[in-house]
């Protein structure tokens, strides 16, 4: 853990019908004091909505050349980079050529991120998704947030019901290809 982070642990129930993935799992993650709430909360999000065997978090600001969650295979192969907020274009393209897959999750305003990519050179870029959630969806999850959670997350259709320490919310995932 960073230097100066605060931890914060969510029970998480997760049933996405949508993929076939029903688990129950704890996760922990370090927020370090330049990451925002928002932020946090959208990588917790990309994880769940990621999950599968071999995902895992980067190890924050220390392992910067690596995207906020990973999934490895048991060989250690990088098989899919997720990104969380707005990373530059070549981060995307150091990413999509690194990983079978890429991947980004956004707090932020979904046309002001894809515009910084316009034009840029991205490796597979026809093939990587943005995806973006409702308007305050974020910011209400976020007011809910505590050092412990309880979080159950449901997902059909892509839309997303969430109950966070008993706060019940709901969106969509939006997807935004960048090509």
């Amino acid at each position: 853990m960073a230097a100066g982070a605060t931890m914060h642990t969510f029970e998480i129930e997760l049933a996405d019908m949508d993929r076939g993935v029903y688990e129950q799992f704890t996760l922990r993650a370090a927020r370090h004091p330049s990451e925002t709430e928002a932020y946090l909360v959208t990588r917790v999000l990309a994880y769940c909505l990621e999950y599968e065997e071999g995902i895992a978090f980067s190890e924050g600001i220390s392992a910067a050349a690596d995207p906020a969650v990973l999934v490895r295979d048991l060989s250690g192969k990088l098989l899919a980079w997720i990104e969380v907020g707005a990373p530059d274009a070549a981060r995307l393209h150091a990413g999509s050529k690194a990983a079978e897959r890429t991947a980004i999750y956004t707090h932020r305003d979904h046309t002001r991120v894809l515009a910084q990519w316009a034009g840029a050179k991205i490796h597979r870029s026809s093939e990587i998704v943005l995806h973006n959630f409702d308007p305050g969806f974020i910011d209400s999850a976020v007011d809910a947030i505590e050092r412990r959670n309880a979080l159950t997350l449901t997902v059909t259709e892509r839309q997303l019901y969430l109950e966070l320490n008993g706060v019940h919310l709901s969106s969509a995932v939006h997807d935004h290809p960048i090509s």
